[in-house]
């Protein structure tokens, strides 16, 4: 018997959810989400998924690709965290300075910043094609800074600077500090962890636990 994890569990529960939310409201709130037909369609980052208005299930647009329970949720959670007229400041903070992200701090330093890192160095070249292959801006900012769209309400900065014989490579990731007028603070965390993993893919690097290589 094929067993469900508790993040499918969750992602059905937020299925439901979605169906029971004032779809005219998220229109409003949102105007990245897209009508089209009978589903809402918006972009993470360079993947373009659809939510079913019949069933509340998500599902990519433009590839075969499975949706994974971290994109599903971090799609609902943008959809029920909004906030009417939230708006990005351009001001720019580390995620230590976002409001209520303190209890978070240590964790996405060591699994998102210094993973980050790690998996870049030496690698800056191919950090700087991945962003490209995402359609990122390129920041004059670090050895290789980049800005991409994690949502069109949330845009993501991933700074980079590469290591020598003394200083290991050293990164850093900012955000709006109007982004959690958006969304939870704590799905900041995985918004920027999907961010990370999708440069990874498109670089060709790849994590095996504490050690990294290029494919």
């Amino acid at each position: 018997m094929e067993r469900i994890s508790n993040y499918e569990k969750l992602c059905d529960q937020w299925a439901v959810k979605f169906l029971n939310m004032d779809h005219k409201v998220l229109l409003e709130k949102l105007p990245e989400l897209k009508n089209e037909g009978n589903c809402f369609t918006l972009y993470h980052f360079d993947r373009k998924y659809a939510i079913s208005l019949c069933t509340g299930e998500i599902c990519a647009m433009e590839d075969d690709e499975p949706v994974t329970s971290t994109e599903k949720l971090n799609i609902y959670t943008l959809l029920w965290y909004a906030k009417p007229k939230a708006a990005l400041t351009g001001q720019w903070v580390p995620f230590s300075g976002l409001p209520d992200a303190r209890p978070f701090v240590p964790a996405f330093q060591k699994g998102v910043i210094e993973d980050f890192a790690a998996a870049f160095s030496g690698h800056g070249d191919a950090l700087a094609f991945a962003a490209e292959k995402m359609g990122g801006i390129r920041l004059p900012h670090g050895d290789v800074g980049i800005q991409l769209s994690g949502f069109a309400c949330i845009p993501v900065q991933y700074l980079f600077w590469e290591g020598d014989e003394e200083f290991k490579a050293q990164a850093n990731i900012l955000f709006d500090a109007g982004s959690t007028g958006f969304i939870h603070v704590e799905s900041m965390v995985s918004i920027a962890t999907e961010g990370m993993i999708r440069l990874m893919k498109h670089a060709g690097v790849t994590s095996e636990k504490r050690g990294f290589s290029v494919n």
